[in-house]
């Protein structure tokens, strides 16, 4: 949101001028205090980067001082969107601090302001994409796990509910509502993992088929030195054709030595253990159910408790809207996008869902038929 600015800035500042400069200043300090924290958090590279940043924000501060002819008796409170970076800062984790931060920095004033300089302008769009790379660091960091936890979640929710929502509204009684529920849940959740076991057994099975294995190693020692397809092994993993030969000449003369074949002479180099970046086969399904249980249970959560009618279907909608939107403005923070908009993106599909077979649920009313 851009700031109103003067005519001119060699005019005499009014006094809108030096509230506008006073708000920059605490803002500017706000902000140098979240990267330190950050910094704090970080070693290596990534806190000296942060500290960099912290070491900008005082130099704009050192500006705003400048013009305000010292420090002010009073001064007022950092903006909001600061406020709560600072509070982030100390409470959670850097990834989400750093991709609020980063539409922070989007929104800065200072190139529709005279009286922020040109540098500090420039200062402001560079720190943008500093924060954005930090910021997408923290995101490659994140495991597979915690992003399937979102999004397993977030079905589980999306799904139960517009079940529970189309047999709430057939008229049925509060058992059997609970009942479809549960059903639900466990049908989804089973449907998840047991379609994650498959998957990753799947990818498993596909990368022992395709991984190098030892099998002509025997066989190097009995290779003509200048004739042989040895070479063509390399060459099937990507090597160069003249570093393949290389490679090759030097596997089949150590085969011939008394020691035989050393990791760095063999046939096929070690690599990476991709069953590891896999993970388990049982470890998915079962996280995959987990997760998808977790969000199937709280459309049921009313009729569990013995409430029906309306009040189980508000209370419902309630509860899986709450979850709706923090699950959707935490998709939001990771992706660098406005957390709210996605938040209400996500409550507008899951309560369309829900809205869906209600009204299905209301044209096969059983009292009326």
């Amino acid at each position: 949101m851009s700031a109103p600015a003067s005519a001119s800035p060699s005019a005499a500042p009014t006094a809108r001028d030096r509230r506008r400069w006073a708000q920059y200043l605490v803002n500017e300090r706000a902000e140098a205090r979240v990267y330190r924290e950050l910094a704090g958090r970080r070693d290596g590279e990534e806190a000296d980067i942060l500290q960099a940043l912290a070491d900008a924000e005082g130099r704009h501060e050192a500006h705003w001082l400048q013009l305000l002819g010292g420090e002010p008796s009073s001064l007022p409170r950092a903006s909001f969107g600061t406020s709560l970076l600072g509070w982030m800062a100390k409470h959670f984790g850097s990834i989400f601090v750093l991709a609020l931060a980063q539409n922070a920095e989007d929104r800065s004033p200072y190139e529709d302001d005279p009286h922020a300089t040109p540098a500090m302008a420039a200062d402001e769009k560079v720190h943008r994409e500093v924060v954005r790379g930090l910021a997408a660091r923290g995101r490659r960091r994140l495991s597979g796990t915690f992003r399937a936890a979102v999004f397993g979640a977030n079905d589980g929710l999306v799904s139960n509910l517009a079940l529970v929502m189309g047999i709430g509204a057939t008229g049925v009684a509060p058992k059997f509502v609970l009942f479809s529920g549960i059903a639900g849940l466990l049908a989804g959740a089973l449907s998840m993992g047991a379609g994650e076991y498959v998957s990753v057994r799947s990818q498993r099975e596909l990368l022992a088929s395709t991984e190098p294995s030892d099998y002509a190693d025997a066989a190097l020692a009995h290779l003509d030195l200048d004739a042989n397809e040895l070479a063509l092994v390399y060459r099937t993993r990507g090597m160069p054709e003249a570093e393949a030969q290389a490679r090759a000449r030097r596997a089949i003369e150590a085969s011939k030595l008394p020691g035989g074949l050393g990791p760095a002479t063999g046939p096929i180099a070690t690599g990476a253990d991709h069953h590891e970046v896999v993970g388990s086969a049982w470890g998915a399904a079962l996280s995959s159910f987990c997760f998808f249980a977790s969000g199937a249970i709280i459309p049921v959560l009313p009729w569990i408790f013995g409430m029906s009618g309306l009040a189980a279907i508000l209370l419902a909608l309630l509860l899986v809207g709450i979850v709706l939107m923090s699950t959707g403005a935490m998709v939001g923070l990771l992706s660098g996008a406005p957390p709210l908009r996605r938040a209400l993106r996500q409550l507008g599909i899951g309560f369309g869902a829900a809205a869906v077979t209600y009204v299905l649920g209301l044209l096969f009313d059983v009292t009326l038929g």
